[in-house]
């Protein structure tokens, strides 16, 4: 691990913990009405099928009592992983309320070393790749825990959004900055589209998606969640995403180990 993905772990960790205290939003967890129908409070796009009862679930950097308990609402034997304790104390208290059965582990997204091989058949990731440096080493860790076949369903901040204005200028939004940069982005106040007092990293389309497929995983789908709203008020998350998606969506498969270890000459192509 390098200095930077060090720094950024215990900076997040500190920032994430702080927001459970300040009750911001994220911080909030599931309602009565999210567990009516769990399944269609999460999968509006039907990826999982109509049904996870019995699944071993990983929801990675997913802490703050709502993924995990929906997940487990549907039937799904689920672990709950994020990096701040604050965050997974939600979901200590929405189990013991709801009598909901999770397993609940601190660690960041990029460190599963506690799991063995093959050891989930789904794994869900609500958008925190953003504030890794690197994505890679997440994608290598997902790969090793999920069985082969296993989908992988992660959401991600656009690069686009990172790099837009949060303020609509006479030009739109514009891209203030640089696609191809290194470090951490300028702090924010008040913004809809990141979160004030995290450090976060802009991934480029090659390592979000290309970094998936060289990790041995298959692109399935990829949606980008509307929130567009023409009627919105000027520089609003709802104007501002008429111009610039904030968030894709991701549906990746497993593929065999079988297949990922095989010489190109012993791949047949369909």
């Amino acid at each position: 691990m390098t200095d930077s993905d060090r720094q950024a772990r215990e900076h997040n960790k500190k920032a994430w913990n702080r927001m459970v205290a300040d009750k911001r939003r994220f911080t909030r967890p599931a309602r009565d009405n999210d567990l009516v129908d769990p399944l269609g409070t999460v999968d509006a796009a039907g990826w999982l099928g109509g049904d996870i009862a019995g699944q071993r679930v990983l929801c990675l950097g997913a802490g703050g009592g709502k993924q995990g308990p929906i997940y487990a609402a549907a039937g799904a034997a689920v672990t709950v992983v994020d990096i701040s304790g604050a965050m997974l104390e939600l979901d200590r208290q929405v189990a013991a309320e709801r009598q909901i059965d999770m397993r609940i582990i601190e660690t960041s997204m990029d460190d599963l070393s506690m799991f063995n091989l093959s050891e989930f058949d789904l794994v869900i990731h609500p958008v925190s790749t953003c504030y890794l440096p690197n994505i890679e080493p997440v994608y290598q860790q997902v790969a090793k825990v999920l069985r082969d076949g296993g989908l992988y369903i992660s959401q991600h901040k656009t690069p686009g959004s990172l790099q837009a204005s949060q303020e609509v200028s006479q030009n739109g939004y514009e891209l203030t900055e640089p696609y191809y940069r290194t470090g951490p982005l300028p702090a924010v106040s008040g913004s809809l589209t990141r979160e004030e007092g995290t450090l976060e990293f802009l991934h480029r389309w090659e390592q979000i998606v290309g970094g998936m497929c060289r990790a041995g995983f298959v692109i399935e789908d990829l949606t980008e969640p509307f929130h567009a709203d023409p009627n919105a008020e000027y520089s609003s998350f709802g104007h501002r995403s008429c111009f610039v998606a904030p968030y894709v969506r991701i549906k990746a498969r497993r593929i065999s180990r079988q297949i990922e270890v095989a010489a190109p000459s012993q791949i047949v192509m369909p």
